[in-house]
């Protein structure tokens, strides 16, 4: 089995290829094609943590794999270790064989950012030159890179609660070169960030909305990636009632986007949201942006058949790259 690490993944698989390869996954969620149960979930509430396992199996691409993941918010502040921690198991289809344990904090800032690449370049207008990124954490720079691949993007302006890790950020973008722009900077209000924004990402664990609807310019797409549970959410409850929304998975986001949850809780939206899934939109079986001053929303809770289908991907370019280690089981 090969064991590949967060540095092997960097050398497999760029964004370009990994928002590709996303595509096909969503593509095959909504064609059918996807196993995937819901992911049970294990809370340690003494701990503020959270363990979540994903399985799916792709039979379009014949990726089969496990992702086991925890969430621990306060790590950061508590303990200087990242919020995320990931593995990832892969198999192959033909005989359950173990492939690959891979390492999936990188898998996942990349698969994370890869999907809202795929959202940005079916629902945002392609006059988009301005983004805005909510929050400063591991998915901030893949959400600003993935971006930036499906967008000429011009003008990056970083929105965060701590000042310093907004500066260390903009620092990162700057130095981080094409696709991302060198016109990076930090935001002096929430209001001044999202003024020219065409484009926002929001990617924090914020239990509350990120904006005010009113801040919103007309044409806007937003991606929201950072809120994971249903009392959670990051886009307020009127721009949720007036966006076109599509979402990665309808059973999962039903069952765990707290910007749904709660807009149908508080009766702004009916039965008829989300819209769509973002495969269905790839497929061209749904419409996305309608008209170019509609405020376009993806919602994705995260789904293990995005994870699956880049770690097949990686595990393929890795062995023929000669990455990773061999162990012996």
């Amino acid at each position: 089995m090969l064991i590949l690490t967060s540095a092997d993944l960097r050398r497999a698989i760029s964004m370009a290829e990994a928002i590709a390869v996303t595509t096909d996954a969503f593509a095959q969620l909504s064609s059918g094609q996807a196993r995937m149960p819901l992911r049970p979930r294990v809370e340690m509430t003494e701990h503020d943590g959270v363990l979540l396992l994903m399985p799916a199996y792709l039979a379009g691409s014949g990726a089969l794999g496990l992702k086991a993941l925890t969430l621990y918010p306060q790590n950061p502040a508590r303990h200087g270790l990242p919020a995320i921690a990931a593995v990832v198991l892969l198999f192959a289809s033909e005989t359950g064989r173990p492939l690959a344990l891979l390492d999936a904090g990188e898998l996942t800032a990349l698969r994370t950012g890869a999907a809202s690449g795929v959202a940005t370049q079916l629902l945002a207008r392609d006059d988009a030159r301005t983004l805005a990124i909510f929050g400063a954490g591991a998915q901030a720079l893949p959400q600003v890179w993935a971006v930036c691949v499906t967008r000429n993007i011009e003008h990056v302006v970083v929105i965060n609660r701590t000042h310093e890790h907004a500066e260390r950020l903009a620092a990162a973008l700057r130095a981080f070169g094409p696709p991302v722009p060198g016109d990076v900077r930090v935001a002096a209000s929430v209001a001044d960030a999202l003024r020219d924004a065409d484009v926002i990402c929001c990617a924090t664990a914020s239990p509350t909305p990120l904006f005010a609807d009113a801040d919103l310019k007309p044409g806007t797409h937003i991606n929201a990636v950072g809120a994971y549970l249903p009392a959670m959410r990051e886009v307020p409850g009127a721009t949720v009632a007036r966006a076109r929304v599509v979402v990665d998975a309808r059973d999962a986001a039903g069952a765990e986007a707290g910007e749904l949850v709660m807009a149908r809780e508080e009766g702004l939206i009916g039965a008829e949201y989300p819209v769509a899934e973002l495969g269905e939109v790839a497929l061209g079986r749904m419409a996305g942006r309608l008209d170019p001053a509609q405020i376009t929303l993806f919602k994705s809770v995260g789904v293990a058949a995005q994870d699956i289908a880049v770690a097949q991907v990686a595990y393929a370019r890795a062995r023929e790259l000669g990455l990773g280690t061999e162990a012996a089981f």
